[in-house]
């Protein structure tokens, strides 16, 4: 790794299929609720730019603003991880080998990375927006308090939903760097939107209005994350260790017959494959 600090590992890529199934319901069961949830994400989406291009005073001009956003731009990334998380569970269901399995290390450990922001944006967003941005009055119209329910709260359910029910592992430290270098580019994007289109996508980035909380907002959200990084590897230690070790949940996998069952134990510390009899 000293030497090549890019290479992402040469052992075997997630042995028992965690990304892929659920200790609680079957391959199948799982792929109908991610579908349903990147549907719902993408229709959601697609509704707010059409319905602004519409209502709005400037048009289309707001529906283009929406991508400065970092609520935005991670509910949109909630559309497309679950997209791609029910085709690779689609595919473990109905062949027994996922999708993501033929693909090259470096894309499934982006998709790695790609779950780490999904269990953690989404409460960054949920956080910063019902504690700093709400002014604590409901919304007159119905659409307004929908879609503001649904990206900036639904959207957490969703990251909930990814650290409770598929038998997904703890994500590697390493990802914190990944969040951060993430929060870092949408921190230069703010302000090149300030630059070319004369507006701060959230008042607290405005140095004449906020002087120096500026850099105790960026710096605050920045160790919020790490944090919400650590209850989310916390919840899903506690989710292993009460579903698996506990109650013996250790997970309905496609393609596996009864008498003669896939199961993963943990081995000096590594993933392994055993064969058990009467799982």
């Amino acid at each position: 790794m000293a030497r090549n600090p890019f290479k992402f590992g040469t052992d075997l890529w997630d042995p028992s299929h965690r990304f892929e199934s659920s200790w609680i319901l079957s391959p199948w069961a799982l792929f109908f609720c991610r579908a349903l949830i990147s549907l719902y994400a993408f229709t959601t989406l697609i509704f707010v730019l059409a319905y602004q291009c519409i209502n709005s005073p400037n048009h289309c001009g707001a529906s283009q603003a929406q991508f400065s956003y970092f609520t935005s731009l991670t509910y949109w990334g909630i559309a497309f991880y679950f997209l791609f998380a029910a085709i690779h569970t689609f595919t473990y269901a109905r062949t027994g080998r996922p999708l993501l399995d033929r693909f090259p290390r470096f894309l499934q450990a982006l998709h790695s990375a790609f779950y780490t922001t999904i269990v953690v944006y989404p409460f960054v967003v949920t956080i910063v927006y019902w504690a700093r941005l709400f002014d604590g009055r409901w919304y007159k119209l119905a659409y307004e308090g929908w879609s503001n329910i649904s990206q900036h709260a639904l959207n957490s359910v969703f990251a909930f939903f990814e650290i409770v029910i598929p038998r997904t592992d703890t994500p590697p430290p390493l990802h914190i760097l990944w969040l951060i270098f993430v929060l870092a580019l949408y921190l230069a994007l703010a302000y090149v939107t300030e630059a070319t289109k004369g507006f701060y996508t959230y008042d607290f980035l405005d140095p004449e209005k906020q002087k120096g909380w500026v850099a105790v907002y960026v710096f605050g959200i920045a160790i919020g994350c790490v944090i919400l990084f650590g209850v989310a590897w916390g919840l899903i230690r506690l989710r292993k260790w009460v579903a698996e070790t506990k109650l013996g949940m250790e997970g309905k996998f496609a393609g596996v017959k009864r008498e003669k069952g896939l199961v993963e134990r943990e081995i000096g510390g590594k993933e392994a494959i055993a064969l058990r009899e009467d799982v």
